[in-house]
């Protein structure tokens, strides 16, 4: 699956659709894969401050847990219902309706665009 190119990357394998001021944000299918099947998903409540680099959730899967970094600070606005009560949409639909948590940001610092992702991940 490639990059959408209408997103910006980290390197911790988080995907940023920048909407006004507010990002959108999940993980990359890169990170659905490595990850295996998604079984739980904790994420922030909504009104949390998001600190960029700092771990603001969890992801569980069959393998291993990972941690969800904020790429950005700002307020959680809206988490994702859907992959609370359905993990899997995680890795069914990871740039669609897998993403977790909508932040309005007060600041957006410098991301991957999805050429330098690919080239990260080695599928560039």
């Amino acid at each position: 699956m490639s990059n959408p190119t209408n997103r910006q990357y980290t390197k911790e394998h988080e995907w940023v659709l920048v909407e006004g001021d507010v990002a959108t944000i999940g993980i990359t299918a890169y990170a659905a894969e490595k990850l295996g099947d998604v079984v739980f998903v904790d994420l922030p409540k909504v009104g949390t401050s998001t600190t960029y680099m700092k771990i603001c959730g969890e992801i569980e899967s069959t393998k291993s847990v990972g941690e969800l970094y904020a790429p950005l600070d700002g307020e959680v606005v809206e988490i994702n219902d859907v992959v609370v009560s359905a993990p899997e949409t995680v890795n069914t639909d990871p740039f669609g309706a897998g993403w977790l948590i909508k932040v309005k940001f007060t600041s957006l610092p410098e991301l991957m665009s999805a050429e330098e992702y690919a080239a990260l991940t080695g599928e560039g």
